[in-house]
């Protein structure tokens, strides 16, 4: 079987917490660890999305409006949806599994992580991957204008 959950794969985490959050595949474990006997990957994600910036804002509210939040966690793969886009931002040498062991080295991984997830939001750089998921109903009755519009069409 082909593995196609490689790093920098961008994944959306689909149960508990952070569900509907969007996320980088850091490392995977395909044959699972001793710890862990199944199919696992570390992912860093964003836990809160930047919010939409106008032309009349401040720069401080320009600032304050362009952060990000992140985390890090170690995920199931029956827990993640793969989408087709990857982001390339280097992760390895922050995100590791001894970063998850203690508190401290966890909150330094996520500070380090934030600020590079901030520096690609701020530069424009894989825009998809940092504004927030959109919502499936708004989708829904797009598509359902276009089939109504295309169905009165084909009727005339």
């Amino acid at each position: 079987m082909v593995k196609f959950l490689k790093p920098n794969k961008a994944v959306v985490i689909l149960g508990g917490r952070f569900a509907g959050r969007k996320a980088v595949i850091v490392r995977q474990f395909d044959d699972g660890t001793r710890d862990r006997p199944y199919g696992h990957c570390l992912v860093a994600g964003i836990l809160k999305y930047p919010k939409k910036v106008i032309r009349k804002d401040s720069a401080k509210k320009t600032a304050k409006k362009s952060r990000v939040k992140a985390f890090i966690k170690l995920v199931n793969y029956n827990h993640i949806m793969p989408t087709r886009y990857t982001l390339d931002v280097d992760l390895k040498d922050v995100v590791t599994i001894d970063a998850l062991q203690s508190r401290d080295k966890k909150v330094t991984a996520c500070k380090e992580t934030k600020a590079r997830f901030e520096e690609r939001f701020k530069t424009g750089k894989n825009r998809w991957n940092l504004i927030k998921c959109q919502s499936l109903r708004v989708w829904f009755s797009d598509e359902l204008n276009v089939l109504t519009l295309l169905l009165d069409f084909l009727t005339e």
